[in-house]
């Protein structure tokens, strides 16, 4: 009963805008997230039907005491899952109903002339199995919880690649290339626009036109079961996932924070651009993530970083252990609206009381962290597609602070930019599935104003360290070749 009793509270969840799926399955404490999260995204799936069908049969009439979100998840498992797995009186109570909810399927299945289950849903729901993981957001995955994968996503909407960061902590791109030809995929080169990257299929890849060390597949690319990510010589994520840190661009030997650090995937591309050279904090203020972190970090072979389950809120910037903190990455929990990994209806518009809260809380985490005395440089970012979260937040806290601190104008070839919210959004960045190709993200970079510096600057940083085309290499032309790393297959 406890699968039941988990499902029925992570809709309710998503009912009253407390998050997003992944997240609340993830935080559910259910053992079994792949089950949960397969009843879950299903029963969403079906949630038209299911109401239909409740209402047909007057199963909640009949049994008042029964929650409608339990009988939801109970209903689906009945007629269109497995068969119901729990004992207890809900089972009893769901099947001594079996007759009249499957003469009511009957009934739909008549008015709309179809046969299958399947045929009952919108087009847009109706989903292949094959694509199911691939809709949920996550997929199966060696090693990993209950067979999932929880730190990458798996690009579910069809114009959205898979992205492979090429963790240059154990290998280098060229050898990377060189392995996926010998697996029979063909390589074209360096990608010139983002329509080649929306034009992929088959075993086809490309060099990322924008991120130097970002390999791009086909959407519907599983490589959780390849050698390259099982031994951590690849890291799958999204491209707008990889800005941040690519952004911050920290030079080796830097002391940098990790704020809000789980899963891990930041981290880990922080440690590549230091090449495990200097010192990184990265804080989560939550065990499970923090040591999902941990699996994560050590199988990108990540070192020089002190990992700590500690709300990064009650970090005292005055310690002389983070005296020597030039760089800080702030990615705060955020209402998770760009991530496009979700299915139709499973996520529920965050009501403006939740978006008041979670900016406030944005502001005061982003002004805590400006407030480390040596730091220089501090990049803040979120998944949310709402002004409230990102350019309001960044207006607000840079108004506090006065001259103090300054917007950089982040990736200036970057095509889509912060909302026109107040003077200088423009040098933040957005972005989207539709222009970019990548999930719904927003960045903004921070630094320290010297005396007598200009409020904007179009310099970057992370441009110098990470050359971008058209800055020190020929646009469109291939990267230069690496000095290449031992060999780690034959």
């Amino acid at each position: 009963m406890a699968l039941y009793s988990a499902a029925a509270a992570v809709l309710a969840g998503l009912e009253r805008g407390e998050g997003g799926l992944k997240s609340l399955v993830y935080n559910s404490g259910f053992p079994h997230v792949r089950q949960l999260y397969a009843l879950v995204s299903e029963t969403l799936r079906y949630a038209s039907v299911l109401e239909k069908l409740l209402d047909g049969a007057a199963l909640l009439q009949a049994e008042k005491k029964l929650p409608p979100q339990l009988a939801k998840v109970l209903v689906y498992d009945l007629l269109f899952g497995k068969g119901l797995k729990c004992g207890g009186r809900w089972k009893a109570l769901a099947r001594r109903h079996r007759a009249r909810l499957e003469a009511e399927l009957a009934r739909m299945k008549v008015r709309h002339k179809v046969s299958r289950n399947e045929d009952l849903l919108a087009p847009e729901q109706a989903i292949s199995p094959a694509g199911e993981w691939a809709r949920a957001g996550w997929a199966p995955c060696a090693g990993s919880n209950g067979g999932l994968c929880l730190t990458c996503p798996a690009p579910a909407a069809s114009q959205v690649p898979r992205y492979v960061r090429v963790n240059t902590l154990k290998t280098c791109v060229d050898d990377v290339i060189d392995f996926f030809k010998r697996q029979g995929y063909t390589y074209l080169g360096k990608a010139d626009s983002v329509e080649e990257l929306k034009a992929l299929s088959g075993k086809k890849f490309l060099l990322d036109l924008h991120l130097p060390e970002l390999l791009v597949f086909p959407s519907q690319t599983d490589l959780h079961d390849n050698l390259l990510y099982t031994s951590g010589h690849i890291i799958l994520q999204d491209k707008a996932s990889c800005l941040p840190a690519f952004l911050l661009g920290p030079v080796a030997g830097s002391h940098v924070i990790d704020a809000c650090a789980a899963p891990g995937n930041k981290t880990s591309h922080l440690a590549a651009i230091l090449k495990n050279k200097g010192q990184i904090f990265a804080f989560d203020v939550d065990p499970k993530r923090v040591a999902t972190m941990n699996t994560l970090l050590t199988r990108a072979g990540v070192t020089g970083c002190q990992l700590a389950q500690q709300d990064f809120l009650t970090v005292d910037p005055r310690n002389p252990k983070y005296s020597r903190v030039t760089h800080i990455l702030l990615d705060p929990s955020c209402s998770g609206s760009g991530m496009v990994t979700r299915g139709p209806g499973q996520e529920v518009a965050p009501s403006a009381e939740r978006l008041q809260a979670l900016a406030g809380f944005q502001r005061r985490v982003l002004n805590h962290a400006l407030s480390f005395p040596a730091l220089r440089r501090l990049v803040y970012s979120t998944c949310s597609l709402h002004q409230e979260e990102n350019e309001d937040v960044v207006q607000a806290v840079l108004q506090e602070w006065g001259s103090s601190f300054r917007l950089v104008t982040a990736f200036p070839s970057w095509p889509c930019r912060g909302l026109a919210a107040f003077s200088g959004a423009e040098s933040c960045l957005r972005a989207s599935p539709a222009e970019t190709l990548t999930h719904g993200f927003f960045v903004a970079v921070l630094e320290r104003c010297r005396e007598g510096a200009a409020a904007l600057s179009s310099l970057s940083a992370a441009a110098k360290e990470n050359p971008q085309p058209g800055e020190g290499t020929e646009t469109g032309g291939a990267p230069k070749k690496r000095e290449k790393k031992k060999q780690w297959v034959k």
